[in-house]
């Protein structure tokens, strides 16, 4: 099913003040790239070309400056406001226009993912339901979390318990099929008064159209909303980088490999790279390209 892309980028960031007076979140530098870099980068990993951008009116010109309309990726890149943040879920009801009855994957603007993401493109290729995934943490009373029953099989999905039931937290990354608009419109705000991602999730499972995936120790998933996780996110895609000399998140480098831009079209991104050191990369990109056997 062809699916289309969603990042939500809204939110105050209350976590991260007195950063977040100066950038909104998703701009913050995680290492050597702005935040949204990384979820935009799983989209594209996953051959998603069509993305919606969400954020608040505030920030919405920032991420204009920098991404433009996505053509300079082989993408296309569209964006939409937020007025006042309702839950995740609402995303969906922003985007109606964007979706035109296509599924949808929506990701977080704060969630990083590192390692093959071969559970995403399988997620993607599914044509009915949804997926979600679990990924084991040591902390899951501050996410939706996953609930097995004796035969391991899930059951409910519970929004940041206090008695957590399990240790699978729910990541901000989604899949959906062409349903998913109409089940938000009939979701009733919750007493906080937000359309949960949780309870979009539970209506899908209790009409068995839900499947949660195990991430297994492969796969990194990293949360960057405290001054903590976003200091340890950066330290762990540095130490990344320096070790294997390859980057992470370089959606050039991703445009280029995914074939969503030519080798020509690469050269006149190289050419508009102003870092020194960002240019002699994806240059370092290209030739190790043209060297390889056709």
């Amino acid at each position: 099913m062809n699916k289309k892309g969603i990042i939500l980028a809204g939110g105050a960031g209350t976590r991260l003040d007195p950063l977040t007076r100066i950038a909104c979140k998703q701009l913050l530098p995680i290492y050597d790239k702005p935040m949204i870099y990384y979820p935009l980068s799983t989209l594209m990993l996953g051959g998603i070309r069509e993305i919606l951008i969400i954020s608040t009116p505030k920030d919405l010109p920032a991420f204009r400056d920098l991404l433009g309309d996505g053509s300079r990726l082989g993408i296309r890149l569209e964006y939409i406001e937020q007025p006042a943040p309702e839950g995740i879920a609402q995303a969906f009801l922003l985007a109606e226009d964007f979706l035109a009855g296509s599924g949808a994957t929506l990701i977080l603007g704060d969630n990083i993912f590192y390692g093959k993401l071969d559970f995403f493109r399988s997620a993607l290729a599914m044509e009915k339901g949804a997926c979600v995934f679990g990924y084991h943490v040591r902390d899951p009373e501050r996410f939706g979390v996953v609930e097995f029953n004796a035969s391991r099989r899930v059951i409910s999905i519970e929004e940041k318990p206090k008695l957590p039931k399990s240790n699978f937290a729910v990541p901000g990354l989604y899949v959906y099929d062409e349903s998913v608009v109409a089940r938000v419109k009939q979701q009733k705000p919750s007493a906080r008064g937000e359309l949960e991602i949780t309870d979009l999730n539970n209506a899908y499972l209790r009409d068995g159209a839900l499947e949660v995936r195990l991430l297994g120790r492969g796969i990194a998933w990293l949360d960057t909303g405290t001054p903590a996780s976003l200091l340890e996110a950066g330290n762990y895609i540095a130490t990344i980088e320096h070790q294997q000399n390859l980057k992470v998140a370089c959606i050039e480098e991703v445009a280029f490999n995914r074939g969503f831009i030519n080798e020509a079209e690469f050269e006149l991104v190289i050419s508009a790279t102003r870092s020194p050191d960002y240019r002699r990369y994806l240059e370092g990109v290209l030739t190790e390209w043209r060297q390889q056997p056709r």
